[in-house]
């Protein structure tokens, strides 16, 4: 299993291997050292998130959004000057190819492991159908729990 987190100390991206019998994540940065214990990796199956005290996980696609997003709007791009032209075949026929390339791409990619607090990215875990999708209340909850500790931080570092 592969884990892909930023260092909660220094903010710099990482990888880790993990393994099943437990053992510690290590910052290439700063040093930080994250323990964690053979029952958190039980099975290939994660239980929680070992960067970050959450246990709020969910599984999506492992596939670049960015390159997703690419796609699309090229695709609408490429289509809306062939319909400019009055080419109606062409411009189809772009809209189906890049639905066509999506649905292929949907197929290839496997799925990852994502955590709604650090974003940490796990990658090999099995028994992925005990986590759910993406669910937006959830993810709202965790990005206000950051954002009031970020002020919290603000507060105490303005204070004398």
């Amino acid at each position: 299993m592969l884990v892909l987190f930023r260092c909660p100390r220094c903010q710099q991206p990482n990888q880790a291997t993990l393994q099943p019998q437990g053992g510690t994540i290590a910052c290439a940065g700063c040093g930080l050292q994250i323990a964690y214990q053979a029952k958190d990796v039980a099975q290939g199956h994660l239980r929680r998130c070992l960067v970050c005290p959450s246990d709020d996980l969910y599984v999506r696609k492992d596939f670049p959004q960015k390159l997703g997003l690419w796609i699309v709007v090229l695709g609408f791009a490429a289509s809306c000057v062939t319909w400019y032209f009055r080419q109606v075949i062409a411009t189809f026929a772009i809209l189906f190819g890049t639905a066509g390339l999506d649905l292929l791409l949907y197929l290839l990619f496997g799925n990852v492991l994502t955590c709604y607090r650090c974003h940490a990215l796990y990658r090999g875990v099995r028994n992925l159908d005990r986590h759910g999708p993406f669910q937006l209340e959830v993810h709202e909850r965790h990005r206000q729990i950051v954002a009031r500790e970020q002020q919290a931080q603000q507060l105490t570092a303005s204070q004398p």
